[in-house]
């Protein structure tokens, strides 16, 4: 059970980190370094798990797999650090309130002290702990060793500090969040740094005391499988707190992907027919919807601009009377408007292939009230949908139709 536990947070710590990826490009430092504790922490949990322990054990290193996921552990502790001191009170205040300072501080020295630390580890693992046979489970098996003992203890100086000061930090915000969203999520982490620092005490504890004391290896194991759970427990606390500020933006980004993931053939249709619309060469559904040039926001407004510059090059291929045969071919569409600008462009498309511009370029299409990019992208959905549904022999009809009665007038 304890297994599936562990399997289990480190899933849902790794989907934190994907989710939170975009900012490695997009963000600022600050942002960018709580994602490097989420990516360290699902590491360094990875490396718990069962599955992943036998993968490394195949590497010629008695209990790798403790050194790599406490290398990986403190990168993620240090990261942490560093957001939290970068993240509350402005660096252009005259008066730096006392608990900024002191977090400021800390995350200055700990790079310093983590190298110092990380080189520590190194050497008391290789020299003072008893690596005779490979370990199940690291505490448990080296428990009652002085020199396992002095090796963790080094290890969780780290989370000792870091837990203490995220954890005042993130429960003194939540306090001040002006959203109910926010205060919940700071004060879920807020918590379970609380957690982590009574799990960090605790294991250190459990490690001196079996040092000495004698304490039989079944209360070693209950006690070392207790606080692995809590720990287990405190990182899903983590990957709630940190999701539940961020749903309205994931909802958001949704929404956005879903439309450019409807208006792809209107666009791919016109930045296709005119090059050099595009600030880029399209490419196809699946590989514009999960590029990471650019985020999806900036992507949509790009797309929106490309269809109104692409728009205004048909009009000097489309027939003048073009855009009133396409409204009465979609008088009694459901959708009529949308309905009748699809069959514009589907059919100026097809003149567009030709080369050939009409004697008499057509006027614009009708002004729409919009107010941003949200409420054109929705307008340019129901025309993609539309669009997507007309077929090349309609669309041909439609412009035979309207060049005839372009050039009859004129006989």
């Amino acid at each position: 059970m304890l297994d599936l536990f562990k399997y289990l947070t480190a899933a849902v710590m790794t989907i934190i980190a994907v989710w939170r990826f975009p900012a490695v490009r997009y963000a600022d430092a600050h942002r960018r370094a709580l994602w490097g504790g989420y990516a360290g922490f699902a590491i360094a949990l990875w490396l718990y798990t069962p599955a992943v322990m036998q993968a490394v054990e195949r590497i010629p290193i008695v209990d790798l797999s403790a050194l790599l996921r406490h290398f990986a552990s403190t990168a993620a502790i240090l990261a942490a650090l560093t957001y939290v001191a970068t993240s509350y009170g402005k660096s252009s205040e005259t008066v730096v309130p006392r608990h900024v300072a002191v977090s400021r501080w800390i995350a200055r020295a700990s790079y310093k002290t983590g190298a110092i630390g990380v080189a520590l580890l190194t050497v008391l693992f290789f020299t003072v702990v008893d690596r005779a046979k490979p370990s199940h489970s690291f505490l448990i098996d080296h428990a009652g060793q002085w020199g396992a003992a002095v090796y963790m203890t080094v290890f969780y100086f780290f989370p000792l500090i870091t837990t203490a000061v995220c954890g005042y930090q993130w429960t003194r915000a939540a306090r001040q969040a002006e959203s109910t969203s926010m205060r919940v999520g700071l004060g879920l982490m807020g918590f379970s740094m609380w957690m982590g620092l009574a799990h960090t005490v605790a294991r250190v504890a459990i490690l001196w005391g079996a040092v000495m004391f004698p304490l039989s290896a079944s209360t070693v194991e209950f006690l070392v499988d207790a606080t692995a759970v809590w720990m287990n427990a405190l990182f899903l606390i983590v990957a709630a707190g940190a999701s539940i500020p961020t749903t309205r933006a994931a909802a958001v980004r949704w929404k956005t992907w879903r439309t450019l993931y409807r208006i792809y053939p209107l666009w791919f249709s016109l930045v296709e027919a005119f090059p050099g619309t595009s600030l880029y060469p399209p490419g196809s559904r699946l590989a514009e919807l999960i590029h990471m040039r650019v985020p999806s926001d900036v992507r949509l407004d790009r797309w929106t601009q490309d269809i109104a510059d692409a728009c205004e090059k048909l009009r000097y291929y489309a027939p003048k009377e073009l855009l009133f045969a396409a409204e009465d071919r979609t008088a009694s569409h459901a959708d009529p408007e949308p309905a009748a600008e699809a069959y514009w462009i589907k059919a100026a498309l097809q003149a567009a292939t030709t080369g050939r511009a009409s004697r008499y370029a057509t006027s614009p299409l009708k002004p729409k009230p919009f107010v941003d990019t949200d409420s054109e992208a929705a307008w340019l959905t129901r025309v993609s949908v539309v669009y997507s549904h007309i077929a090349t022999a309609q669309a041909r009809t439609l412009l035979e139709r309207s060049a005839r009665t372009e050039v009859e007038p004129n006989r």
